[in-house]
């Protein structure tokens, strides 16, 4: 599967609810998974592969085996609060800033046979919920920008728009 990048239409789409826990959505899954591993990301949310269902991966670090998948995900708690994380997105390449983010989320969700679960995930790995749960919702890295880090990056934001092919984009 190829990551799409911005400023492709399908990463600004709001997510569709997942219904069926079947083979299909374990694939999904599966594929979802080897493509993050091969970018190196610690996270991949379905949007970022073309599908706007409510999918994400999200990973602690780079280790296999460290994943967790999250379908129909939702944030039921937050507390604490870090300013200065630097932070980049597999659909943004090149691109890091920092922004805040809570240092500590429950995330409610379902596994891929349907079970209801909660998450608690801390650092690293609520910074990597937060920000896959801003892609099921159609918010970019790029809208959680200062006016100083969008003039700071307007260069490799330009690139990326002159590179984005709209034909190919719906494909």
């Amino acid at each position: 599967m190829e990551i799409r990048h911005y400023p492709d239409p399908v990463l600004r789409q709001s997510t569709e609810a997942v219904a069926a826990f079947d083979q299909a959505l374990a694939n999904l899954a599966a594929e979802m998974l080897r493509t993050m591993r091969a970018a190196e990301g610690l996270g991949l949310a379905a949007p970022q592969i073309g599908v706007s269902r409510r999918i994400a991966i999200v990973a602690s670090s780079d280790k296999p085996g460290q994943e967790t998948v999250l379908v129909n995900p939702e944030l039921v708690a937050a507390s604490g609060w870090e300013d200065q994380s630097e932070e980049g997105c597999l659909s943004f390449p090149g691109v890091y800033i920092r922004i805040g983010r809570f240092t500590s989320v429950r995330v409610r969700h379902q596994d891929l046979q349907g079970q209801t679960r909660e998450m608690e995930a801390q650092g690293i790995l609520a910074r990597a919920v937060q920000h896959e749960l801003d892609h099921l919702d159609g918010r970019l890295l790029v809208d959680r920008m200062s006016p100083v880090q969008r003039l700071a990056q307007r260069r490799r934001l330009r690139d990326l728009e002159s590179r984005f092919d709209r034909r190919t984009a719906a494909v």
